[in-house]
């Protein structure tokens, strides 16, 4: 069947290299991460990011009076780029305790 043809790939899993780590993001990589996580205000609030020059280290660093001061009225609006922030955050945790765990791992080797 061509279903079978299609999810029988016999290619090998490729290691994708890790991402760089938030607090290194630049005003351009916190662009992209706000348009593919917060897409619907995007257009809204693109721009205000731009002009406070909201780098990585600056966004998961951001809280809800952040957001308000930064512009961002909307109550709505507010919360739903503050949800996707505080998922940037634990993300970003969840990578350094792996990297801890890693090391002290190799450390016991």
């Amino acid at each position: 069947m061509v279903e079978e043809a299609i999810y029988s790939s016999n290619k090998p899993k490729v290691k994708t290299e890790r991402p760089r780590p938030v607090y290194l993001w630049t005003v351009h990589d916190v662009q992209k991460w706000l348009r593919r996580h917060c897409g619907d205000h995007h257009p809204l609030y693109w721009e205000l990011f731009l002009q406070h020059d909201i780098t990585g280290r600056a966004l998961v660093r951001m809280h809800e009076n952040t957001l308000l001061r930064l512009g961002i009225v909307n109550p709505q609006h507010r919360e739903d780029i503050w949800r996707e922030i505080m998922k940037l955050r634990l993300k970003t945790d969840i990578l350094e305790i792996r990297d801890l765990e890693r090391k002290n791992n190799s450390n016991y080797d």
